[in-house]
């Protein structure tokens, strides 16, 4: 038998085909983010450290701070400011409850019977938010005015009494009370809460609620087993939309709260506008509030992505 001897021709390596080779390391999307990320550390990045460094100095405006790692900071922060700590966190999470149930009827409406008219009910959602923010806020203290028609309302309806008797309202006022302070905020951040809400709502397609009515099912079930799953990321979006900026408002507390309702962005302003000792102090609330807010936000994140929350 003879033996079969390989051809030179088959021995030697072959070389790969172009489109095998190891491609070209492509820095354009590099390139394009370089921006973008730069804007984060300077913007981002570098003031978080900043806060950080600054909450655990020690010293006065006039001498300069020093880095001292005086650790008692924190201390003083937990202790001193957990009365503002808790109105903040009530005030948000009422603000974003309110906002939810606002809304999302809202969004809604717009979004499924708002036919050619979309877009102009979308304007007038947006429209408040050209104004500035503290004007919006102002308007509020005519709205409660103890003359109005809305607090005439409340009183010949007896509301007032029971909001009173719940510490929300003082009296017969509206004004100066924790409940004037989170009408002001629902008002200013709601818009948050539609735009995310209608844009999830606008992706549903209609016919999944004709199949649900085909099966027999009430508008309360097709909503329930069809649109709000669906609408999740809108929800869940326009929630964490709305409860960041909340939480760390100040300007509806200080215009139409009292002494009583005071919450965290105050005394940081207070510690860092008109006390020269204060800078660590309320370096150390803010990077308290940072930390706390995150852990929050990131257990309603983790939350939200199981089915417990539907």
């Amino acid at each position: 038998m003879t033996a079969v001897v390989p051809s030179p021709e088959l021995t030697e390596p072959v070389e790969p085909p172009p489109s095998a080779r190891k491609p070209k390391r492509n820095w354009t999307p590099w390139v394009l983010l370089a921006p973008g990320l730069l804007w984060l550390v300077v913007f981002f990045l570098v003031p978080i450290f900043t806060s950080v460094s600054a909450s655990v100095q020690t010293g006065d405006y006039d001498d300069g701070f020093k880095l001292t790692w005086h650790w008692a900071n924190y201390s003083q922060a937990l202790t001193d400011y957990g009365v503002q700590y808790l109105h903040s966190g009530i005030y948000s999470v009422l603000c974003t409850v309110f906002c939810l149930a606002l809304g999302y009827p809202v969004a809604y409406f717009i979004a499924f019977k708002g036919g050619k008219y979309k877009s102009l009910l979308m304007a007038l959602v947006i429209v408040p938010s050209f104004t500035s923010f503290l004007i919006r806020t102002i308007a509020w203290k005519t709205i409660l005015a103890d003359n109005g028609p809305v607090v005439q309302f409340l009183n010949d309806a007896h509301i007032l009494k029971l909001t009173s008797a719940l510490g929300w309202t003082v009296g017969n006022h509206v004004l100066a009370s924790p409940a004037a302070v989170v009408c002001g905020m629902v008002y200013n951040f709601l818009p948050f809460t539609i735009l995310p809400l209608y844009t999830s709502l606008e992706k549903i397609d209609p016919r999944l609620h004709e199949a649900g009515h085909d099966l027999y099912c009430s508008p309360f079930t097709t909503w329930r087993r069809v649109t709000l799953p669906l609408s999740m990321p809108g929800v869940i979006g326009g929630t964490l939309l709305t409860f960041i900026p909340a939480i760390g408002d100040y300007i509806n507390a200080q215009l139409l709260g009292n002494p009583n309702t005071g919450v965290v962005g105050q005394k940081i302003e207070d510690l860092f506008l008109r006390n020269t000792q204060g800078y660590p102090v309320g370096s150390a609330i803010s990077v308290v509030m940072m930390v706390g807010t995150l852990v929050l936000v990131m257990s309603y994140i983790r939350k939200a992505g199981t089915e417990d929350l539907i």
